[in-house]
């Protein structure tokens, strides 16, 4: 049998060192394949690993753990590390979802662990439904300023463009193309930059290189069990969507 593997996603470089060091002392037999320090960066490694269970920091950079959960929750195990007040572990604990407070101590973590070995038999939930609900009780976040126009580079010029009328951004090396019904431009924000200012109901993160605005996409194709493709309007791309947000389109 292989050796089960994880991923650690954890702001803090320190309280990185001491789970994984103390998961060394409680699980040896645990491999730790990657290690992230904000939300958007754990989604990169997942894609790239797939590791069988995810140790999640609620409160980190760009992507918080409830939004990495609602994402690969039901590909993978996860244990989300808190260091919030009895409310909020309470919710944890309705919700029947493994966590640990913080600062992460030896005992509490082999229990943790000694619950996901018996689960790694079965497959994981799906956890996208849960984690809206918890988001709502115990990570509420004040009102972000969205952005309406950006500045980018088309040929030798600046243009002002209206958010509405992007159709997808996508990374491309140093730049993220922002690409509309008729024209592209390109612009030096990074698209995981971006997304702090974008409308989540609008803007979805299809891939970790893509973000397509709802309104320009006209289907999903679906080729086989593991590739799907976004198609826009009035344009002939195919936009893969990675697997870990395949969930989002459970509906259309």
């Amino acid at each position: 049998m292989n050796a089960p593997t994880a991923l650690i996603a954890e702001d803090e470089p320190l309280m990185r060192e001491r789970l994984r060091e103390k998961l060394a002392e409680v699980w040896p037999e645990l491999t730790i394949v990657a290690e992230a320090a904000d939300g958007d960066e754990a989604l990169a490694l997942f894609d790239a690993h797939e590791p069988q269970v995810a140790f999640l920091d609620v409160r980190m950079p760009g992507r918080n753990g409830l939004d990495v959960a609602a994402a690969i929750g039901s590909d993978c195990h996860v244990v989300f590390i808190t260091a919030y007040d009895q409310y909020a572990v309470n919710a944890f604990a309705a919700g029947a979802v493994d966590y640990l407070l913080k600062p992460v101590e030896s005992d509490r973590l082999a229990q943790t662990v000694e619950r996901v070995q018996k689960k790694l038999a079965s497959p994981p939930a799906d956890l996208s439904a849960l984690m809206a609900e918890m988001r709502a009780q115990i990570a509420p976040s004040a009102p972000l300023q969205r952005l309406k126009w950006i500045k980018a580079a088309v040929g030798k010029q600046i243009k002002l463009i209206a958010i509405d009328d992007v159709q997808f951004f996508q990374s491309d090396t140093k730049y993220t193309r922002v690409v509309l019904a008729q024209s592209e431009a390109l612009i030096r924000t990074p698209l995981k930059d971006l997304l702090a200012g974008l409308d989540p109901d609008r803007f979805w993160q299809i891939h970790r290189g893509t973000v397509v605005n709802l309104d320009a996409v006209a289907s999903v194709l679906r080729e086989d069990a593991e590739r799907q493709f976004v198609l826009l309007k009035g344009r002939s791309e195919k936009l893969p969507i990675s697997r870990q947000f395949t969930h989002l389109f459970k509906q259309m």
